[in-house]
């Protein structure tokens, strides 16, 4: 018996140290796009959707509905490894749910270990029921809001202002391909210091995206893109990105596609059984390095 309280006595100290490294571990700054009472808000008493519902504290969240305050969590990248480009991150899910766990966490996680700060973005919902948001209205807004608001604080966030580019997966790749193709260079005439930032994203990425019909058109000033897609196992969203492919290609904006053979839709990051669409982000890091997006400052 007395050996066995020596043990517990020693094994104490080490699981009280654990568990409070682990309760001092902060969870991830949350800022609003829009201050409060902003005209554009509507359903701020409302309360959003998880899954699970009512998670605890850094509990993993797979899924938000019914968002009406729209946000963007802040992850950087460790101080060793940060290189000062930042990226917003805009989870899919039909416009009707964010996939936030694979489609936005994990892809944070995954690019702050190459050093990029990321930034998820929490965007309003067409499908919410009893609202009239729009992909093209209040999700685009809330999109040019963020890559705006990323600018505005990039000294405070350690981010290289003219490296900020946006992923987006299904139809947060609508919002990326809108983002890359309809933008504005900053209101001068503003009297919000957020407005009068950039909505350009200086490089984008498009992962399996999907949207209604819609005009794509790119200008000629459109950011540089990288598209990706599984092929006729997605063959809707494998047309669409092809199709903003050729868009950038006849501006003349820089753009390289990656179709698979296979792989299905969705899956974001994870790898499949060793099909090669889940090599993406591979080629992805590739391309960010020849880009120069890496490089420290």
């Amino acid at each position: 018996m007395l050996r066995h309280t020596r043990r517990l006595a020693l094994l104490l100290p080490v699981l009280g140290a654990t568990v409070s490294a682990f309760a001092a571990d902060p969870a991830p700054p949350v800022v609003f796009l829009w201050p409060a009472g902003s005209p554009t808000l509507q359903g701020a008493g409302e309360k959003e959707v998880t899954t699970p519902p009512e998670p605890k504290p850094g509990e993993r969240i797979n899924s938000i509905r019914n968002v009406h305050n729209p946000s963007i969590e802040v992850r950087l990248a460790p101080a060793d490894k940060a290189c000062g480009a930042g990226m917003l991150v805009a989870p899919g899910g039909g416009h009707r749910q964010l996939v936030w766990g694979s489609e936005g966490a994990d892809i944070a996680a995954w690019l702050n270990s190459i050093g990029v700060h990321a930034f998820i973005l929490k965007y309003r919902l067409e499908q919410t029921p009893g609202y009239q948001y729009r992909v093209q209205g209040e999700a685009l807004q809330d999109t040019q809001r963020a890559l705006r608001l990323i600018r505005a604080r990039a000294k405070e966030w350690g981010v290289d202002a003219t490296r900020v580019g946006m992923i987006g997966f299904s139809a947060g790749g609508a919002l990326a391909a809108l983002a890359d193709i309809r933008f504005d260079r900053g209101k001068s005439e503003s009297g919000d210091p957020v407005e009068r930032q950039s909505c350009r994203p200086d490089f984008v990425a498009l992962v399996y995206p999907g949207w209604a019909p819609m005009d794509i058109t790119a200008p000629k000033d459109a950011a540089p893109a990288f598209l990706t897609s599984a092929g006729l196992d997605d063959a809707f969203h494998a047309r669409q990105t092809v199709e903003f492919h050729n868009s950038l290609f006849q501006a003349g904006v820089q753009s390289e596609l990656h179709i698979y053979a296979h792989g299905g839709h969705g899956g974001a990051i994870k790898a499949r059984n060793g099909i090669p669409f889940g090599t993406w982000h591979v080629r992805f890091h590739e391309w960010l390095t020849d880009l120069g997006v890496l490089v420290r400052r």
